[in-house]
């Protein structure tokens, strides 16, 4: 299966939390002949295999040369939404309601008066040991509800505190019902067995190919599943070559990727010393690979708004359906350099697909991503790619349909260059 936007919207709807992002990834590694090894377990030194910690995940194919330097495609399974609080339950003004709290850079508007699933991860006391179960509820329980324009103070907007504004009402009464007990009910566990828990809120809207010609894709959490499932494609498609090609998908990037399994740990270096180790390679022979490896960090990249376009630096349209991004940022935001993007640009040639250049305007903030920080960590050189999508960090996004199958032809490229 080569990548494509159905794939795409598959991808996207099997996976509502970065733990389910890990295991579509798995199944489609596992049926393509991977194999999962566990990070506290002796590793082999040839073949095709991939280790998962939590919601991040590491792919590669190796053979015994431990000097064959690592071509490695970067991406992230978070994307931001409303997470449930430690204590949900509010009964407010005959309504029962679930607290809820954004989860990265939300754009909160874009959650309101959705129907809301929930998924995530219970952490569960079996016997004298704890054991991880995914949940996933897809029934529209919750919903932000909008204040009523005509209680507004200003007519044209209103003011969305994250403390107040965006919990989610789901039944009505005063009673004692535990949204804890329902969601491990539904999970077939009793709540007194749930001793910790990640749960957050979806958007039950199913992805679908849209616009007049079905030139589109509308789907949640294309920030930044469409690089994992992009990424993913191109690893299954990767050609033999002197690289070793690795796929890192990264938990947490949305906020800040400081834990036991973002970018800023010790995961991806880890994973890649281990490789080289598993090869008969010293820590010299991995220190040596490491630069004349290079990494793509993908993540989506502004397309020029139709009706914002002064928002957009002059000079760089950025346009869907015309080909992967390579974004540049001066002051080190994204990590690409003149010596990396030619080589991205020398990819998307070897693809056959077009490339766009992509700069942020020097007066408004830029964002970031796992780039400048996997650079920093590993010491490996890397660029920043992408792309381009409409209304990033929303509950629902846009891009280009024929952009899915362009984006992983020139990240296959880059995996495995000619």
């Amino acid at each position: 299966m080569s990548a494509s936007a159905q794939g795409l919207c598959e991808f996207i709807d099997a996976s509502p939390s970065p733990f389910h992002v890990c295991v579509t990834a798995a199944q489609r590694l596992d049926a393509a002949g991977f194999t999962e090894l566990s990070e506290a377990d002796a590793w082999p030194a040839s073949g095709r295999f991939f280790t998962v910690r939590a919601g991040s995940l590491v792919a590669w194919i190796a053979g015994n040369d431990a000097n064959a330097p690592f071509r490695v495609v970067g991406a992230h399974t978070d994307s931001p939404n409303l997470r449930v609080k430690q204590h949900p339950d509010r009964f407010v003004s005959g309504w029962q309601v679930v607290a809820l709290q954004p989860y990265g850079g939300a754009w909160l508007n874009s959650w309101l008066d959705r129907d809301l699933g929930i998924s995530g991860r219970l952490s569960l006391r079996v016997g004298n040991t704890i054991d991880h179960w995914l949940v996933r509820i897809d029934e529209p329980i919750l919903r932000v509800p909008q204040l009523a324009i005509h209680l507004a103070e200003d007519r044209k907007a209103v003011a969305l505190d994250p403390q107040r504004h965006v919990n989610a009402v789901w039944g009505v009464g005063s009673g004692s019902r535990s949204f804890l007990r329902y969601v491990a009910e539904h999970a077939g566990v009793a709540e007194a067995d749930v001793l910790g828990y990640d749960l957050m809120t979806h958007d039950l809207n199913p992805s679908r190919l849209a616009g007049v010609d079905q030139e589109l894709v509308s789907a949640p959490r294309l920030d930044n599943q469409a690089t994992c499932y992009a990424g993913l494609e191109a690893l299954l498609a990767a050609e033999p070559s002197e690289y070793v090609p690795v796929l890192a998908l990264f938990d947490h990037e949305e906020v800040g990727s400081q834990s036991d399994h973002g970018a800023q740990s010790e995961l991806l270096p880890t994973v890649l010393e281990r490789i080289t180790l598993a090869a008969r390679g010293s820590r010299e022979e991995f220190l040596r690979r490491l630069p004349r490896s290079m990494v793509a960090s993908g993540d989506m990249a502004h397309a020029t708004h139709p009706n914002y376009p002064e928002r957009h630096e002059p000079g760089h349209l950025i346009e869907v359906n015309a080909g992967p991004v390579l974004k540049v940022q001066p002051n080190l935001r994204y990590a690409t350099d003149g010596r990396t993007a030619a080589e991205f640009a020398l990819a998307c040639a070897q693809a056959g697909v077009p490339l766009q250049r992509y700069e942020h305007r020097a007066d408004l903030p830029c964002g970031s991503t796992i780039g400048p920080m996997t650079s920093a960590r590993t010491g490996i050189p890397t660029v920043d790619v992408g792309a381009a999508q409409l209304a990033m960090h929303s509950a629902r996004e846009v891009m280009g349909a024929a952009d899915v199958t362009a984006y992983s032809a020139a990240l296959q490229a880059f995996l495995s260059p000619a």
